[in-house]
């Protein structure tokens, strides 16, 4: 290239931009990056295709682009941004739906289409809505990070604090009267006592970078859920970790949705990470519809949802967990607790799969990366409780729940387990229980928790004192019967004897009546813990009735007989108006027990 001297802005447009030299998928590699940093966000070819440098070699730079790189050819340029890939924080997240990268789809569509465009790009976050701003301080004040400086209603069931960013603290040199802004508007004046800082709502930060905490603490009460299999026996605390993995058809999307409905969390991060199309157009039909339990209006008006489905570029799967785990920790950093679900961790593993051997990296175990596992434990080690900085002593949480896809329900696969060395929860979908429609089929013999002690304590200080012993008393129940049907496929069931043959019956309540839910019935698809509790206590009080009348000479097929067994299946499903008649009446059948053992 001919050397000649050219003016300030002229070398610093060039500084800024490389060329691309060559094209692989989502992959590309461009020269005259020198001065690019890891990790920095370009845009790439004429069409200005976002990307992110992943490698630095000299001037040359491997770039991961988050879009489509077809009709992208060498020569075309590479601008730099200077800038990590980051996410917008703001008024105006909840209710929105995101691609991977940001992008607000709603809008983004209102300007192109049915089909998203190549390089289409809109504000993440609306700057002509107004907002009602209400001042929590005063000019003069002094404000460190994190501290909460004012207030916004940012949807009917959130309100969103604007907080001071990470790194700065000063004197308040003017703070905005109440009144209606937009989110560019500078409602703040701080002194750091180096410079002047403009504050207005819009924070931006780095989506591979956790926000900063105080401290991080242990839990101690459980994320109602309201399944029953999942509250009683393999309960998540706040601030833990889940792992959901199963083969296809079990039921795991369904899981995740049931979980984004009825969580009592204060917001719900969805990221749909490679799944299907109709699935993620299932979410946003029905999520809109639901009433909020908690609130009494739209589950939307508490939810951020990320689509990344199966037919939009690979690369893109990796940022839109990023940028998930990046919205919830901002909400947790007002004092929320926040549930983040992503379906599914195995589409994000199988994007870094296919962009590592573009890269030509040495492939690890069935050919996914040697870092997969350090990936993985640095998206769910972002969860957590978490004593938040900031004046005020606030704590926030959030709770991690990832799907796992092993191929052919293979649970040894790699990613499945090394989910399993990171999480706290397992809740392993069994295919045959699927089969059998039992959902959630959830196995409750390969399952397991590790905060059962925590919520058991919780469940016995908050909803009943026996909690734990009944639960205990259920595992022994279904881990026996187990047993007795290896016993009866060897010499059959009429050898039994009638204390097993009552074993089977109580087993078979358990799960037709307490474990088996129905997600799209109006009432089964959530059971509070008081509910839960008293089904519990009605199951085991004719448990201990069988038991006596066994022992007084009544077979197991008479109490098969009993109109109580039909009571039973019908607790889950029964309306609040119901329940109370429903209750008593299973007490009062409770009594035809005893009437059977008098007549003998």
């Amino acid at each position: 290239m001919e050397k000649k001297e050219k003016n300030d802005e002229t070398e610093m447009s060039e500084e800024k931009n490389g060329v691309i030299i060559r094209v692989t998928g989502p992959v590309i590699e461009a020269e005259g990056m020198a001065g690019s940093r890891m990790y920095e966000s370009v845009r790439v070819g004429i069409d200005g295709l976002i990307g992110e440098i992943i490698i630095l070699e000299g001037d040359r730079a491997t770039i991961q682009v988050y879009e489509e790189t077809v009709g992208v050819t060498p020569g075309e340029p590479v601008v730099r941004t200077f800038l990590p890939l980051s996410v917008e924080l703001g008024p105006g997240l909840v209710g929105t739906m995101y691609d991977g990268i940001q992008r607000p789809l709603q809008e983004i569509l209102k300007k192109t289409g049915d089909m998203i465009e190549r390089g289409s790009s809109a504000p993440a976050l609306d700057r002509t809505k107004r907002y009602m701003f209400y001042p929590l301080t005063k000019a003069g004040d002094m404000v460190r990070e994190g501290d909460r400086i004012g207030c916004v209603r940012e949807s009917v069931s959130v309100n969103h604090y604007i907080l001071v960013p990470p790194g700065v603290t000063g004197t308040l040199q003017s703070i905005a009267k109440k009144g209606e802004y937009v989110i560019t508007d500078t409602i703040a004046v701080l002194d750091t006592g180096n410079e002047k800082k403009n504050l207005t709502m819009i924070q931006r930060w780095p989506v591979r970078d956790p926000r900063p905490v105080l401290e991080r603490l242990d839990p101690i009460e459980p994320l109602m859920t309201g399944q029953r299999i999942i509250d009683t026996l393999f309960p998540l605390a706040r601030g833990g970790t889940a792992a959901i993995p199963g083969p296809f058809g079990s039921g795991k999307t369904v899981v995740q949705q049931q979980l984004a409905k009825w969580v009592n969390a204060d917001i719900i991060v969805y990221i749909g990470c490679g799944e299907r199309g109709n699935e993620m157009a299932d979410v946003l039909e029905q999520f809109p519809t639901l009433k909020d339990p908690r609130t009494g209006h739209s589950l939307s008006s508490r939810m951020v949802l990320i689509a990344n489905t199966s037919n939009m570029p690979v690369a893109a799967r990796e940022a839109s967990v990023y940028t998930g785990i990046t919205i919830a920790e901002y909400y947790r950093d007002m004092g929320y607790h926040v549930a983040l679900m992503a379906d599914s961790t195995s589409r994000w593993a199988e994007a870094m799969r296919e962009i590592s051997g573009r890269l030509e990296e040495m492939p690890g175990e069935e050919g996914y990366p040697a870092y997969l596992s350090s990936r993985l434990a640095d998206f769910y080690e972002r969860a957590g409780r978490v004593s938040l900085i900031g004046s005020g002593g606030h704590e926030g949480s959030i709770s991690v729940i990832g799907a796992v896809s092993p191929p052919g329900g293979d649970f040894s696969e790699p990613v499945t387990q090394n989910t399993l060395r990171i999480v706290k929860v397992f809740w392993a979908l069994d295919a045959d229980l699927a089969y059998q429609r039992h959902f959630p089929a959830i196995n409750w013999l390969m399952s397991y928790s590790l905060y059962s002690k925590t919520a058991g304590i919780w469940w016995e200080e908050h909803i009943g004192p026996d909690f734990i012993r009944m639960k205990q008393e259920m595992m022994e129940i279904l881990q026996r019967e187990n047993e007795l049907e290896e016993i009866i496929r060897l010499v059959g069931p009429e050898t039994l004897p009638e204390s097993d043959r009552l074993l089977l019956l109580k087993a078979e309540i358990i799960r037709e009546s307490y474990l088996m839910q129905y997600a799209f019935d109006e009432y089964d698809t959530f059971t509070g813990p008081e509910k839960q509790y008293r089904m519990l206590k009605a199951i085991f009080k004719f448990f201990e009735q069988a038991e006596h009348a066994i022992d007084t000479g009544i077979q197991v097929s008479e109490l098969r007989g009993l109109p109580l067994i039909e009571s039973f299946a019908r607790m889950g499903t029964s309306s609040p108006e119901e329940e109370e008649t429903l209750f008593n009446s299973i007490e009062r059948n409770s009594e035809t027990i005893r009437n059977m053992r008098a007549g003998l």
